[in-house]
């Protein structure tokens, strides 16, 4: 199957410019590229969704560069934006770059094959790129009226108080022409015909061809190809938990976490984002359609889906881990099998109390878990008392009795007990 059938099927093809097809079928391998923004120290979701086109056209036979915006990182890509973004210094920009190949190097092949991946960074041949010469050289290729057609640079240059925005910087407005530079830049040096990248990216990207055209006299010939924007099936945009961004970064999104993202999503967002995020056959997903259809409550889709894209986001070990910490939650598992980190993580929605480790050597149990909890668990002894009896209450998953002491039951980690009051759990830290 050649790249465009893959991405069709996928769901992931937005718009191409004419002859791309051909361009793609008759000159194998060709080099495509698209660039990432380092204004942070990871990539996240939605770049995943772009890193899949690369990977793509990759298995297609084709030569995917991954640039990394060192130089236009500084500035700032108005697309989609409606106010200027706080700029970073090169210091802070490198460290970024760092941690941003290190993902790219999970999903793509680098070796010195035709169809080797390469990272490249733009800050390399802006560096020593003067601004009269920039103005010179490439500036007077492009119209300011071509470049205030874009709808990225329209919807900012309108900006007034009633509509939110704040209008639009010189610097930001350079953008469009540094990122058709690399273009024309990846096309001289490295024979880059293609530039990909998400549906809110084609104007940036067709500058590029238009610039190339251009430079060349008329005549280089280079292609843009995008990729559908990832949103919800209610039309939000996709990549956000209730507690911020998912980053691929495990420091600052857990593979727990990471997992439980893919594992709730929406039964009417599954299908879609199974074939964009995995490399799932066709046969493989349809399949798997089928299997869910007759039990949704199983969540046959979402499983396999978050299966899929830790192990490749993190590793078969970071999987292996969220999945036990899911069934401790959900499905009775070993509490003392998990880590400070990730108990964290599990029992981190839950009410927390802390209360100081001497004062528990003289509890009972009922106490512990009302009054001296300032009643977060049970409002009074006298409840926890009822519950009890029934039945009803757990410390580190065994039964609490009437004449239990709080010391019973042993602190997981030495520091941590969790109480669960019918299906409500509480997390307690001994401090």
């Amino acid at each position: 199957m050649d790249l465009l059938e893959e991405l069709r099927w996928r769901g992931m093809f937005h718009d191409m410019m004419p002859g791309t097809d051909e361009h793609l079928r008759q000159n194998a391998p060709i080099t495509g590229y698209i660039g990432f923004d380092p204004t942070a120290s990871s990539l996240h979701i939605g770049n995943l969704a772009t890193i899949m086109l690369l990977v793509h056209l990759q298995r297609a036979g084709h030569r995917p560069l991954a640039l990394v915006g060192g130089a236009t990182g500084m500035i700032g890509d108005p697309s989609g934006k409606s106010a200027e973004r706080n700029l970073l210094d090169e210091a802070a920009l490198r460290r970024n770059q760092a941690g941003i190949q290190a993902q790219l190097e999970k999903f793509l092949d680098f070796n010195d094959g035709p169809t080797g991946a390469r990272v490249v960074n733009n800050y390399d041949w802006f560096k020593e790129f003067g601004f009269l010469q920039f103005l010179r050289e490439v500036g007077k290729h492009l119209t300011v009226n071509y470049m205030m057609a874009k709808d990225s640079v329209k919807r900012r240059i309108g900006g007034n108080e009633d509509s939110g925005a704040e209008g639009i910087s010189y610097t930001e407005f350079s953008y469009q022409l540094l990122q058709g530079y690399d273009f024309f830049h990846l096309y001289k040096e490295l024979g880059c015909t293609l530039q990909m990248g998400a549906s809110d990216q084609w104007g940036n990207i067709t500058t590029g061809t238009e610039l190339i055209r251009r430079m060349s006299g008329g005549e280089g010939k280079a292609y843009a190809l995008t990729g559908q924007l990832i949103t919800k099936a209610d039309g939000t945009k996709y990549g956000k938990s209730e507690t911020g961004t998912v980053w691929l970064d495990p420091t600052l999104t857990s593979p727990y976490q990471f997992y439980q993202f893919f594992l709730n999503s929406k039964d009417e967002d599954a299908p879609r984002l199974i074939r964009v995020f995995t490399l799932l056959t066709q046969a493989e997903i349809e399949a798997l359609e089928a299997e869910h259809a007759q039990a949704p409550h199983l969540r046959t889709l979402q499983k396999a889906l978050a299966k899929d894209v830790t192990i490749r986001v993190h590793s078969e070990q970071a999987f292996e881990a969220a999945l036990a910490a899911s069934q401790v939650l959900f499905g009775g598992g070993d509490l003392a099998t998990l880590d400070e980190a990730t108990l964290l993580d599990v029992f981190a929605g839950v009410p927390h109390v802390e209360i100081s480790r001497s004062a528990v050597a003289d509890l009972d149990a009922l106490t512990l878990l009302s009054t001296a909890t300032n009643g977060v668990i049970f409002a009074s002894k006298g409840e926890a008392r009822k519950m009890v009896q029934n039945n009803g209450v757990k410390l580190n998953r065994q039964k609490v009795t009437l004449d239990q002491s709080a010391t019973a039951v042993p602190a997981l980690l030495d520091k941590y007990l969790v109480a669960q009051k019918g299906k409500s759990y509480f997390l307690i830290t001994l401090v």
